[in-house]
């Protein structure tokens, strides 16, 4: 939560994650703080979500 709040609305925060946004707030157990940070997350978000096989999978075959 400190991370988020430092750099909110004054730096560029990058997340990356395999786990979709809907299931991070399962993922954060305090459920008051998993609300303050996926507010402040979200708000300002620009989401790339890509689709697509692995390109690891591609590169083995």
């Amino acid at each position: 939560m400190d991370l988020v709040e430092d750099r909110n609305q004054k730096r560029a925060t990058i997340f990356c994650s395999q786990l979709p946004v809907k299931n991070w707030y399962d993922l954060i157990e305090e459920k008051t703080i998993a609300d303050a940070i996926l507010d402040r997350i979200i708000h300002s978000a620009i989401r790339f979500e890509l689709k697509g096989e692995s390109m690891r999978k591609k590169m083995k075959k």
